[in-house]
């Protein structure tokens, strides 16, 4: 079996940091801020999307200079995130089942590296997958490219995550998916997709090693 996290809001712990980025973008505007709920209610991938419903202008050219000054602010900010409770010894559950880990994000490939040698995880993952700009888009095609050159079956695949978005890379390639409802979006958002939810990634090696003797 191969595990293949996301990072933000499910190994690090950086949904305040990106809740207080986002508020400083908005107050610079004289746009009302972003309560944690509403935050959780309304993240979505492509980013784009959410910076709208966040009450920002994304015509024109004007995303991607609000995706540049986010992530000034977040690199700034993020130096002091922590991983989740529990995320290394998770990690180090995994290991000892025997299982691959691979992280998958869509953060650039540069600051996923930094904050990963931050955590002091380098070469903690089989592989590390990141993006190549600032915009957050999608990773599917990262993972896709991951499993079609390494010859692993989808069905072996169990994608770990926080959003909407990672069961649907999952789907997309035909692995299955754990959404972990302690991050960037909310439990109701999480259940709507046909995935396993649980509450705290705690529960992760318990739930992988009832499926691995199914």
């Amino acid at each position: 079996m191969t595990v293949i996290w996301d990072w933000n809001g499910t190994l690090l712990d950086d949904v305040q940091v990106c809740l207080g980025v986002m508020n400083g973008i908005l107050a610079r505007r004289g746009l009302p801020p972003l309560s944690l709920e509403r935050y959780r209610e309304i993240f979505a991938f492509p980013v784009k999307d959410y910076y709208g419903l966040a009450g920002l202008d994304v015509s024109g050219d004007r995303f991607f200079a609000l995706a540049e000054e986010f992530m000034t602010g977040y690199r700034a900010a993020s130096k002091r995130c922590a991983l989740m409770p529990g995320a290394a010894e998770v990690l180090a559950a995994l290991d000892g089942m025997g299982l691959s880990q691979v992280l998958a994000s869509a953060s650039r490939q540069d600051d996923l590296e930094r904050q990963l040698a931050e955590q002091g995880l380098t070469g903690r993952f089989q592989a590390v997958l990141g993006m190549g700009d600032d915009l957050g888009g999608g990773k599917a095609g990262l993972a896709a490219g991951y499993i079609r050159k390494n010859g692993i079956a989808p069905d072996s695949v169990y994608f770990v995550g926080d959003t909407a978005h990672d069961w649907e890379t999952a789907e997309s390639v035909g692995a299955r998916c754990v959404l972990i409802a302690a991050g960037h979006q909310s439990r109701a958002r999480l259940t709507a997709a046909e995935a396993a939810v649980l509450d705290d990634i705690r529960q992760l090696p318990a739930f992988l090693a009832a499926k691995i003797q199914q």
